[in-house]
């Protein structure tokens, strides 16, 4: 009896003991669901990254932005056109020339001027508002200009006016490209760029031929009757990413400034615009000043908008396999090239036509890749906060570049002095690019190191037990960098 009694007390003791033990394991599990049930809870609410379609719809999209370009900066291109016309003929009396010219920078610098403003709409609104007021802004501007009598209707309506239906549309449109595509971007942005070149192509020549038609008045109606339907239906038809992408949509991020890449990239946009604006509107000017037609003049306008129209899609496409800092330095140096050895000694209509066919493929290329290179400096994130501050940045340049040029003009007696100065302002503009593309190369190599190495880099550099410095990942010297060969 006594050893069943040990035995039955020794079993009673080790069951006690799986108790307790059974009970420690269930208090340890306790809250941990089955199957990883918490690793899965912590997987779900980690934020997925967005991947754009590359296609599908924002072909769309493209296809209406860059029919949006057509009748904003293509209509926009049409003032060549005026401006010949306003020139040739008496139109507004007491009006000088440099006053004809302000009106021109005028309406672009307008629509840079109001980007902040846009892309505050956007934030609270939708893409949708704010493509809609721009919309009434422009035609309501062509229907006004029409009934002016006097030069300071003409800033209000085709100057102020214009340049703010402009940009609302302008700045709701120029990021949504970008949104919908990853190794398609510059190409899709080129296309939709391209639009600006078709559109000014067209109303280069349609504009001069209603003038002759059916007077200044009505063709100022016309275009806006026509403005306001096409646009009206392509914002209706357009789609933004804003909500997937995260955008932060800040209207002046000031945080942007301190960082180099960002002000290279006002630089190169500066420089361009300097030099864009001059070429764009003085060149059927020009074609007169050297023995030429108006309707010859108004051709070589719109040849040159036909070349802005066929240089920008293969810019988007080499962009995208050559790299996208690559090709905008390179197409930037070209035109200020081309500027100064075939604009500059153009006296024939042959020769203009050369120079506007391949000249104005390479003369826009800042407008083709503008939101690529953004994007590919500053991070898709920040892209709308860093065009914000972009097209307020170049309200400046764009107002006085064509005064500029016609100062130049006049002091000189011909027009060498402005050709010089548009192609150094190219010349320039290639450069700075040149500069932060060397900066991104040296990006790229620390990001590729970081993989390499699966090492976190210290901010700050420390010495380990050597003496050699820790921390920090080699790079290429900035001179190297300078005349290496990279994809960027």
């Amino acid at each position: 009896m006594t050893e069943v009694s040990r035995g039955v007390k020794k079993a009673d003791e080790e069951l006690r003991s799986r108790d307790c033990a059974s009970s420690e394991i269930s208090v340890a599990n306790e809250g941990v669901p089955a199957n990883g049930g918490a690793r899965g809870e912590e997987l779900s609410d980690e934020k997925m990254e967005d991947v754009p379609p590359n296609g599908g719809y924002g072909w769309v999209c493209v296809a209406c932005v860059a029919i949006i370009n057509a009748h904003t900066w293509g209509l926009n291109s049409s003032y060549a056109v005026f401006l010949a016309h306003y020139l040739a003929n008496n139109v507004f009396p007491g009006a000088t020339p440099l006053m004809y010219a302000f009106i021109g920078g005028l309406s672009i610098s307008m629509a840079l001027v109001v980007s902040p403003v846009a892309t505050l709409t956007t934030r609270l609104y939708g893409t949708r508002t704010t493509l809609l007021i721009g919309v009434v802004f422009e035609a309501a501007s062509f229907i006004a200009a029409s009934f002016a009598s006097k030069i300071w209707h003409l800033f209000l309506s085709q100057g102020i006016c214009f340049g703010w239906g402009m940009g609302f549309q302008f700045v709701g449109s120029v990021v949504i490209a970008p949104q919908w595509f990853t190794t398609r971007r510059s190409l899709a942005n080129g296309f939709a760029a391209a639009g600006s070149g078709i559109g000014g192509l067209v109303y280069s020549l349609s504009t001069q031929a209603m003038i002759k038609s059916i007077g200044l008045p009505w063709a100022f109606r016309t275009l806006g009757i026509i403005a306001f339907v096409v646009n009206t239906t392509c914002s209706l038809l357009v789609r933004d990413r804003n909500k997937q992408i995260g955008s932060t949509q800040l209207s002046f991020d000031y945080r942007l400034f301190k960082r180099p890449q960002f002000l290279g990239l006002l630089a190169f946009g500066f420089l361009s615009m300097l030099g864009y604006v001059v070429l764009l509107f003085s060149l059927p000017n020009y074609a007169r000043t050297v023995g030429m037609t108006a309707s010859q003049g108004s051709i070589i306008g719109a040849v040159l908008n036909l070349g802005q129209a066929m240089g920008r899609p293969p810019i988007g496409y080499f962009s995208d396999s050559l790299g996208r800092l690559n090709m905008a330095a390179s197409m930037t140096g070209l035109c200020g090239v081309l500027c100064l050895v075939v604009w500059n000694f153009a006296k024939s209509f042959g020769v203009l036509i050369f120079f506007a066919i391949f000249g104005g493929a390479v003369a826009g290329t800042y407008w083709a890749v503008v939101a690529p290179i953004t994007t590919e400096v500053m991070g898709i994130v920040d892209l709308s906060s860093a065009l914000s501050i972009t097209w307020l940045v170049l309200a400046l340049p764009t107002t006085f570049s064509e005064p500029i040029g016609l100062e130049i003009v006049a002091f000189n007696g011909n027009y060498t002095g402005a050709i010089m100065f548009t192609g150094f302002m190219y010349l320039g503009a290639a450069i700075i690019l040149w500069l932060v593309r060397a900066w991104k190369i040296g990006e790229e190599e620390e990001n590729e190191a970081k993989v390499g190495s699966g090492v976190v880099v210290s901010p700050v550099p420390r010495a380990d037990s050597d003496g050699h410095l820790s921390g920090i990942l080699a790079k290429s010297p900035f001179l190297k960098r300078l005349i290496m060969w990279r994809k960027v």
